[in-house]
């Protein structure tokens, strides 16, 4: 396997294979991926803090229970959070040369915090695509199967799946110093390429060929659903429909920012299967990758942004806050006023 630290995962079993690789890692890596990528990565972090923090601020202070399907989307701007937080270690050691600073445990931590978003994102999603599913195409189900008690249990459950889906990489995420680059990588150390080559599947089939079948299943019938409707002038309650359009929107978001880097796996498979050997070809294939990837990580800002423009119900959620926000300094100061005059009286008599 070529060497491409920005690869996930990055492998290469010994020094010597290091070695081999050199001629084909130099026609790889060009200068802007040491100038460019850095800057864009922090600029995604930055954002991605903020408008995340955000989302989440305001699903946590408003007064009234979250949705079902309100439920769903926090723990979608919670994972966007954990990735985007993640990438400022990213972006150094991009700009480092690859010359991975931060330790072991940062190396493990940074790269699982990673996976977990990736995971975690398309999971909620499936979630969220089920909900408008069930909404939509069974009304009936709302009371016994659409409760915020459940929804929450099956975000619990998503995590700890997830997280189990990141243990290859927790367990063989290892730091060690190259002589053939005199550079110190983070990288997936298999014992063989039989394991390296099972955890790749297990990343596609079960972070992307699982997810997105359930969830073009569901968004075909929720589009049916909502034709059918509108053919035989059947209401929707506004509300199933605000919600049922900022689901599709992120929906189309994810669509857009992750299936190129997924279709880049099947050159990928070629390159390692040593079919794909050409330098010029080797050198299309990587830039394509690194493009496709950083075009995923834009999708954690583009969620918050849309639950602002598409989501009404969000947009008067935000401004409820916002005004029980100012509301509150009165109010403690009035509280105070009240409590030091009470104060006084006791005193006098």
């Amino acid at each position: 396997m070529a060497v491409s630290p920005t690869s996930v995962p990055v492998n290469f079993s010994s020094v010597a294979e290091a070695k081999n690789n050199t001629n084909n890692n130099a026609c790889i890596m060009e200068t802007w991926t040491y100038t460019v990528i850095p800057v864009y990565i922090l600029f995604i972090a930055v954002m991605g803090i903020i408008l995340n923090v955000f989302v989440l601020m305001v699903f946590i202070l408003h007064k009234k229970p979250c949705t079902v399907a309100e439920i769903y989307l926090s723990n979608l701007a919670a994972a966007d959070l954990l990735l985007v937080s993640c990438l400022p270690f990213w972006a150094v050691n991009i700009s480092n040369k690859f010359n991975w600073p931060f330790g072991e445990f940062m190396c493990k931590a940074v790269n699982v915090g990673i996976l977990m978003n990736f995971y975690c994102s398309i999971y909620f999603l499936v979630l969220v695509s089920i909900d408008r599913y069930l909404a939509l195409v069974y009304p009936l189900s709302q009371e016994r199967m659409r409760r915020p008690r459940y929804a929450k249990v099956a975000c619990f459950l998503v995590w700890v799946f997830n997280f189990l889906l990141t243990t290859p990489a927790l367990i063989f995420r290892k730091v060690k110093y190259f002589p053939a680059f005199n550079s110190t990588f983070c990288y997936l150390d298999f014992p063989d390429s039989n394991i390296n080559l099972l955890f790749e599947l297990m990343i596609f089939i079960f972070g992307f060929v699982i997810p997105v079948s359930i969830i073009s299943f569901c968004t075909i019938k929720i589009i049916k659903a909502l034709g059918n409707r509108l053919i035989e002038g059947v209401n929707v309650e506004n509300t199933d429909n605000k919600a049922t359009t900022l689901v599709l929107a992120v929906l189309l978001a994810f669509l857009i920012c992750w299936v190129p880097f997924q279709m880049t796996k099947i050159p990928d498979l070629l390159k390692q299967a040593k079919i794909l050997t050409e330098c010029h070809s080797l050198k299309i294939l990587e830039g394509c990758k690194q493009i496709f990837k950083y075009l995923g990580f834009l999708n954690s800002v583009l969620n918050p942004i849309l639950y602002v423009i598409v989501g009404k119900n969000f947009q008067k959620k935000a401004h409820e806050v916002f005004k029980q926000c100012k509301q509150k300094p009165t109010h403690t100061l009035t509280s105070t006023r009240t409590y030091l005059s009470k104060s006084i009286k006791a005193q006098d008599a």
